[in-house]
């Protein structure tokens, strides 16, 4: 699936799908052709012109959204275009205004990829805590920092969750699992954490202050860009981490440079960037305080085979004439978008 096809290396199925990868689950490409979908590939962060012109020379019904930007000539470049689907559950590479002006539903993969996100973010905590990489560095370097070095115990740890959705929650299950203390700040889940053992914190400033672990599970919206900005990282401590596995944009870079540069907090680990992939120069990389994975958090077999079926059923459901799943579906509203005026 390496190489993009054309229509003629396909059946005269009733629908078309677009893939902005050169692949997904094999179960999921069996399921849409077997409900009358013909799927196509388009290769990862392809240029937008590109993928609307691929868009446009198809004739797509649907779109399912891997990597690359989803901008108003795509959505616009196929008058049958009927739905886009994220394989996946971030919707900030697509422009959700520009659907919701033609009608176009948007919907998300929602808890597809929970456990996933949620295993590597504990995956970064630890090696942050444990200082695996300046640890490795310095081995590898030639020197031997066992008779200074002191650790830092995981029991007892206390981590702030910004967000408590399904990636919020296996989050904290896990962490409790491992003797750690969980504050979380999330205003729309009151009901959910009343029902946990979890400590509800009403303003992010308090929660930033105390923990020994930030951890970022919220979607980007207006209200989230930059929520962790200079002022938020100057309140946090000098022992304590960041971790974002949810969204770049959430963290202002260029302050996170500076506060790690000025050893203001002792740590960050990064899977999601403002802009993706990141410059060769971005300022981040100057830190040794710095682990950094290509957002690949949700990226394993299971979480990709259940994004993929998950994203095709959504497709099948509104090319059959349903309604989009209102849980799943992503509005200017529900991420606090607001239409430009002129």
């Amino acid at each position: 699936m390496s190489d993009f096809p054309t229509a003629e290396s396909h059946t005269n199925r009733k629908w078309r799908v677009l893939v902005t990868h050169n692949r997904i689950a094999e179960s999921a490409v069996a399921l849409l052709n077997a409900h009358d979908c013909d799927v196509f590939f388009s290769p990862p962060y392809d240029a937008p012109d590109v993928v609307a012109a691929r868009a446009a020379d198809l004739g797509v019904d649907a779109i399912m959204v891997r990597q690359g930007q989803i901008n108003e000539a795509v959505i616009a470049a196929s008058p049958k275009l009927k739905v886009i689907v994220k394989h996946g559950v971030g919707v900030d590479n697509v422009d959700i205004q520009a659907a919701a002006d033609r009608g176009i539903p948007v919907l998300r993969s929602m808890g597809s990829n929970a456990r996933a996100v949620a295993e590597h973010t504990i995956a970064l905590s630890l090696a942050l805590i444990k200082e695996i990489a300046p640890l490795t560095a310095a081995v590898k370097g030639g020197q031997w920092p066992k008779p200074t070095f002191m650790g830092r115990d995981i029991a007892g740890t206390l981590m702030g969750l910004i967000g408590y959705g399904s990636i919020g929650r296996e989050t904290a299950a896990m962490a409790h699992a491992l003797g750690m203390d969980v504050i979380v700040y999330d205003p729309h889940a009151a009901a959910t954490l009343a029902q946990g053992n979890i400590t509800a914190i009403d303003d992010v400033d308090e929660l930033v202050a105390r923990a020994d672990i930030v951890s970022l599970h919220c979607p980007l919206t207006a209200e989230t860009r930059h929520l962790i900005d200079a002022r938020r990282l100057a309140l946090m401590k000098p022992t304590s981490f960041i971790v974002n596995t949810a969204r770049g944009g959430i963290i202002d870079e260029a302050a996170l440079a500076v506060a790690l540069r000025d050893r203001r907090i002792a740590g960050a680990a990064l899977d999601s960037f403002a802009a993706e992939p990141p410059a060769a120069d971005n300022p981040l990389w100057a830190s040794p305080l710095v682990l950094a994975t290509p957002h690949i958090g949700g990226v394993t077999h299971g979480s990709s085979k259940a994004m993929a079926e998950i994203a095709a059923r959504h497709i099948i459901s509104v090319l059959n004439g349903q309604a989009p799943d209102a849980f799943s579906l992503a509005t200017p509203q529900s991420l606090g978008l607001r239409k430009a005026t002129a």
